[in-house]
């Protein structure tokens, strides 16, 4: 059970499976003021029609994930992930994609609710069973993890890396490309770790020795 004086946690269901979203948006719904759906939809769907920023996004998986052309897409909602994952092979697929969280499709609502408080905080969540694949080593290749390229930035995040190079604050960011503060918040804090750095003057000087961005 949350806490009572915190405000609910706001967050969208993507899922490609109709009867799994239908199954988890009810699921989500009974939870009372500790939840509040903003969507629930495809991958693609919540992508293209996406407004209000969730605080956490709930991934289902499905049963089987798939690569797509050897790499999968986490769902870009300016939030970070909790995947809904059937097995170890599909977990380490959503981990490699960036997911902040892993927790079996079968996962109860109380537990699964306090993973999304724990998610939503940027806190890392693993079902106890998923504790070898948080250990595994990720299938990407080490020189794309310590070398980063424009391709490894989502658009949104290149936008932001230019904008940390005019020097501006995440309410600045987020008044110029209007979106909230927590959603530009996110996003510096994605192009800090996808650079490798600590400070956001660390990762415009990086970014332009890459030529991602110039001074």
């Amino acid at each position: 059970m949350l806490d009572a004086s915190l405000p609910p946690i706001r967050l969208v269901l993507v899922a490609e499976d109709p009867l799994a979203r239908g199954a988890l948006s009810r699921v989500l719904s009974d939870r009372g003021g500790e939840l509040v759906l903003l969507g629930a939809g495809t991958q693609v769907e919540l992508e293209s029609t996406r407004s209000e920023a969730p605080d956490v996004v709930l991934w289902d998986t499905g049963m089987r994930l798939q690569e797509s052309e050897g790499r999968v897409e986490l769902p870009d909602l300016g939030a970070p992930v909790l995947a809904l994952v059937s097995d170890e092979a599909a977990g380490e697929l959503a981990l490699t994609a960036g997911a902040r969280g892993l927790l079996f499709r079968d996962v109860g609502p109380g537990p699964l609710t306090s993973a999304l408080s724990a998610v939503s905080q940027g806190l890392a969540v693993f079902d106890t069973g998923l504790a070898d694949v948080r250990a595994a080593p990720r299938s990407a290749p080490a020189q794309a993890r310590h070398a980063p390229g424009p391709e490894t930035l989502t658009p949104r995040e290149r936008e932001v890396l230019a904008l940390l190079a005019e020097g501006l604050s995440n309410k600045a960011i987020a008044d110029r490309l209007g979106i909230s503060e927590h959603t530009a918040k996110f996003h510096v804090n994605a192009v800090l770790s996808k650079l490798g750095v600590q400070r956001r003057t660390e990762a415009v000087v990086r970014a332009a020795r890459m030529g991602l961005v110039t001074l």
